[in-house]
């Protein structure tokens, strides 16, 4: 097992909000790891993405430490063989309990780690850290034969011609997880209060990303028929998202704010909840919308990892796999397949890009029946 010469550690800052860091095993900073996530918070990039990253660059700058590779200058052969040893290798085990099979990394999470280790390296030598050879091994020209929907090539196919990834794993591009509203109707139906009721609808009805839901204020949720008095001009019942710093880390991704119609069952749940809420004095003064009620800090907001908890509980109960951005594309998909137009769709999602809505058509096994009883009906007609 690799020993943890580096690791993520989250930092609280001067404001109360909080922010990844890379340390040592003396928990000293690493200098370059620190700057380089630095300046993905301040181009705008999520908490998420900062917790993400600075595990798997600590995880590189272990393995070079145990293996005795300079992690400024990684040869084309030590990148390959860190590849396959994250494959290779098995996961440490959870929590205290010896587990009763090995867990391993599949070939998708190796090929994002190794993206964000040549990001990394990439940026490193810009700053001059990093030799400019190492970060030209990192890429190949590439000419890209099949663009994907909402792809411009340029006038003259310029744009066609990119830099692809030289390290990974030839693997097939999965489908986004997605949830069918029987399967949504499960999870509502097992959850034991209404805060986890209403997040779980808004979060299917909405399609927010569950960032964006942990960072609602009382002030977004404009579920009147008429929100004129609170200033706002938008008719009907509607939640506004918002980027903001927020104590509990939670982090809209999309700059451009933008607000989202909610249905009569999400403003029905949300005066559940609130009639919940009200029921603990410590949560009267908090404008976080989702508050932790049963359990310390009562009265604080939720945050990221006792949310995960939570739908890891409601899916063991379910008895299937459900996460909350598994939510976020049930509710794309069920826009995309109700003939929603995409600009909508895109605006409602917070997509920056038409592509980005291309994943949503899944082909339910309804679908694929019809489609074959409408050719077989055709051929039945030319044949009779």
């Amino acid at each position: 097992m690799l020993a943890r010469h580096f690791r993520a550690e989250r930092a609280i800052s001067a404001d109360g909000s909080s922010f990844w860091v890379v340390v040592n095993e003396s928990f000293e900073l690493h200098v370059e790891a620190c700057a380089y996530l630095a300046g993905l918070r301040n181009g705008g990039r999520s908490w998420n993405t900062g917790k993400t990253y600075s595990g798997r660059i600590a995880l590189y700058l272990s393995y070079c430490h145990e293996f005795g590779v300079d992690w400024t200058r990684p040869s084309l052969a030590q990148l390959h063989a860190l590849l396959r040893w994250l494959v290779d290798v098995p996961l440490p085990p959870r929590g205290h309990r010896p587990e009763v099979e090995p867990r391993y990394r599949d070939e998708g999470t190796a090929n994002a780690i190794i993206g964000t280790i040549g990001e990394f390296l990439i940026w490193s030598s810009l700053q001059g850290w990093v030799p400019q050879a190492v970060a030209s091994q990192l890429v190949q020209p590439r000419f890209l034969r099949f663009a994907p929907a909402g792809f411009d090539p340029g006038e003259d196919g310029q744009r066609r011609h990119i830099d692809g990834r030289r390290i990974k794993f030839r693997v097939a591009v999965p489908g986004y997880e997605w949830l069918t509203d029987d399967e949504i109707s499960q999870i509502v139906a097992v959850t034991t209060h209404a805060r986890d009721r209403f997040l779980v609808v808004l979060l299917a009805v909405t399609g927010m990303r569950i960032g964006e839901a942990l960072g609602l204020r009382r002030e977004d949720m404009h579920f009147l028929p008429n929100s004129s008095s609170l200033g706002c001009k938008v008719k009907d019942a509607h939640v506004h998202v918002r980027r903001r710093v927020n104590s509990n880390g939670a982090y809209a991704k999309s700059v451009q704010p933008r607000w989202i119609p909610v249905d009569d069952e999400s403003i029905a749940l949300y005066t559940d909840y609130r009639y919940e809420r009200d029921e603990v004095a410590e949560a009267m003064d908090s404008d976080m919308v989702f508050v932790n009620l049963f359990r310390a800090p009562l009265g604080s907001a939720m945050k990221y990892s006792n949310t995960y908890e939570l739908f890891k509980r409601l899916a063991a109960r379910a008895g299937f796999r459900a996460r909350p951005h598994m939510l976020r594309h049930s509710a794309i998909t069920r826009w995309v397949r109700n003939g929603v137009k995409p600009d909508v769709a895109q605006n409602m999602a917070g997509h920056q890009s038409p592509a980005s809505m291309a994943r949503y058509t899944h082909a339910t096994d309804q679908d694929k029946r019809d489609a074959v009883e409408k050719v077989a009906a055709k051929f039945r007609e030319t044949t009779a």
